[in-house]
């Protein structure tokens, strides 16, 4: 049995554990608020401008843009959207495993655009190309990141350097539910108009559909992007949070058993003493 000194060392290790575990939970739970308010407030005009592409595809049926442009697969990139850094339970875990898998099962070779240090150290130790990589990525995605990630994939496709561009990411449930998601990004599918909204109004498009469609679609690339990372921050966050919660309630576990482990050990201690005492007045006698 370990001494009693060891023990409170122990103890007093793991409370510093605890602390910072509960510190961290506490921080991320403030910081994820604010990204649950942006995703839910970046929904809506997600579905608005797919909605409107939908309209748009349907008045310039004949219309073609390179991203719309369908071609014999040779090579695929995939998108990975993961975190900077670790201590959120198996989010990162997830959304990698999901990525190498599909790198995996595809029978065309595959690249990786990596966003997030996680991500890219993982497939660079791997083996697996790596196109381009995004960084450092920060607490507030901003629409400008999405956009440079965009013009990125979106050359990798028009340049020919990949014939499909695929993007997986995680989708934010709740504060306790994130789910990985893997669509295909390009080339672009224009989405089909739903029969509810369709006598919802006449629309007049100026100049021309066609002409609005070659300037929206490059946009709802961007704004798919957007809220692919808008999702996996708050997912991170999510993740987060309750992996330092999980953390601080094993730590206070650990805290009593060691404290029970103490009291033994201390208890032991002062009855070997006292028997010590009492074998030596008896060997006076």
């Amino acid at each position: 049995m370990a001494s009693v000194r060891d023990l409170r060392r122990r103890i007093r290790s793991v409370k510093s554990t605890m602390q910072i575990t509960k510190a961290m939970k506490m921080v991320a739970a403030a910081k994820l608020r604010k990204a649950q308010e942006r995703v839910i407030a970046a929904r809506p005009f997600a579905r608005q401008l797919q909605d409107v592409l939908a309209r748009l595809a349907q008045a310039a049926r004949d219309a073609k843009h390179p991203l719309l442009e369908v071609r014999e697969v040779k090579k695929i990139a995939y998108v990975v959207v993961t975190a900077d850094r670790g201590l959120c339970g198996g989010y990162n875990t997830n959304i990698i495993r999901m990525g190498a898998g599909a790198v995996a099962e595809s029978s065309a070779p595959g690249s990786i655009v990596a966003v997030g240090r996680k991500g890219r150290d993982y497939f660079r130790r791997t083996g697996i190309p790596i196109a381009s990589e995004f960084v450092a990525m920060g607490d507030d995605p901003s629409f400008v990141q999405a956009r440079e990630i965009s013009a990125e994939v979106v050359r990798l496709y028009t340049e020919r350097e990949v014939d499909e561009v695929h993007l997986i990411y995680t989708e934010f449930l709740n504060a306790i539910a994130q789910r990985p998601v893997h669509v295909k990004l390009l080339p672009l599918k224009a989405p089909e108009q739903k029969a509810s909204s369709s006598n919802k109004g006449y629309y007049t498009f100026e100049p021309s559909a066609e002409e609005i469609l070659q300037t929206l679609v490059p946009k709802y690339v961007e704004t798919l992007l957007f809220r692919a990372l808008l999702e996996a921050k708050a997912s991170e966050l999510g993740a987060k949070m309750t992996a330092m919660g999980s953390a601080t309630d094993n730590a206070k576990e650990m805290i009593d058993r060691l404290t029970l482990m103490m009291n033994r050990a201390r208890q032991a201690a002062i009855t070997r003493e006292i028997s010590e005492i009492v074998g030596g007045a008896a060997a006076l006698e």
